[in-house]
């Protein structure tokens, strides 16, 4: 898949995402050695972007499974579509009733109908959720498992299984093991703390909210339309903004957003008004708006 670390970092560079060298190590090494990556810290980072990202530059299908709590196997795995059995269950009654015509008793009738289960639990009535499809595909890809965190630690114990051996059971098919080993991507937001067993079948990768630096070649590669001035001083508002005591500081995504709008305003440079009216692209909770809106001298300090 990649010839270096390099080659990942310039790779992911050309599809428009910074990977820094410690980002593309690791997705080097879990490349090569077949391992699943979780990705963990805070929300906005670009954890799921780097999952889509790592698919563009492989070319490989993205499937992703959006975790959430009461998620369970039948919504992950498979579903049998019921609805199609009894379809055809009913349109082959003719063929049901004349198997059975010579049925002594009951019992045997029903053992006459059991002997054809296969007809009806097949893959043609099989619905893969994403874990079965990433299984099922004919090549590679990339499963992203994101948000574990939100799931039950059930599933979490449940998915293990999946990701130590790339195979699953369905009791009426029996195994099905990976036609190709896909590459995983698990994300966490650390909303709960999640299992050592997880932990210690993947490789770890934290991501957390960029340097000065960092950022500023963020949004320069995703808004190169902005002033440099600007950028600068978007860069260092953000991140005084980041430094307050919030309940949610702006992510990364947030500040580009802010960024664009900034652009689309026409903006040469940050002043309060433009920012206090602008705010609600970088902050979501409304005693966070008041904090930082009673700090603003301080945020646009030069």
């Amino acid at each position: 898949m990649f010839e270096s670390v390099d080659d990942v970092q310039q790779r992911f560079r050309a599809s428009n995402y910074i990977a820094s060298q410690r980002i593309s190590t690791v997705v080097f090494l879990a490349a090569r050695m077949g391992r699943p990556v979780l990705i963990e810290g805070p929300a906005g980072v670009g954890k799921t972007e780097l999952a889509k990202t790592l698919a563009d530059v492989a070319a490989r299908p993205l499937i992703r499974l959006q975790c959430y709590e009461g998620l369970d196997e039948g919504k992950a795995l498979y579903e049998w579509k019921y609805a199609k059995q009894l379809l055809y269950s009913q349109l082959l009654r003719e063929r049901i009733s004349e198997l059975i015509t010579d049925a002594m008793s009951l019992p045997d009738a029903v053992a006459k109908i059991a002997g054809q289960e296969d007809a009806f639990f097949s893959f043609r009535f099989l619905a893969p959720r994403p874990l079965l499809q990433a299984i099922l595909a004919d090549s590679p890809v990339v499963l992203l498992v994101d948000e574990i965190d939100k799931a039950e630690p059930e599933f979490e114990a449940f998915l293990l299984e999946v990701l130590s051996d790339f195979q699953v059971s369905v009791p009426e098919l029996g195994t099905i093991r990976a036609r190709h080993i896909p590459f995983v991507a698990l994300t966490s937001n650390n909303a709960r703390e999640l299992s050592d067993g997880l932990k210690r079948r993947c490789l770890h990768l934290f991501i957390d909210f960029p340097t000065p630096a960092e950022e500023l070649d963020i949004i320069r590669l995703k808004v190169p339309e902005i002033p440099e001035r600007l950028a600068k001083a978007v860069v260092a508002a953000v991140q005084r903004i980041r430094a307050m005591d919030l309940r949610k500081p702006p992510s990364v995504s947030e500040s580009l957003d802010w960024a664009r709008s900034l652009v689309i305003l026409n903006a040469q440079t940050l002043d309060p008004a433009l920012v206090e009216s602008t705010l609600t692209m970088l902050v979501k909770y409304e005693k966070d708006l008041e904090r930082v809106r009673g700090a603003l001298d301080k945020v646009l300090a030069d």
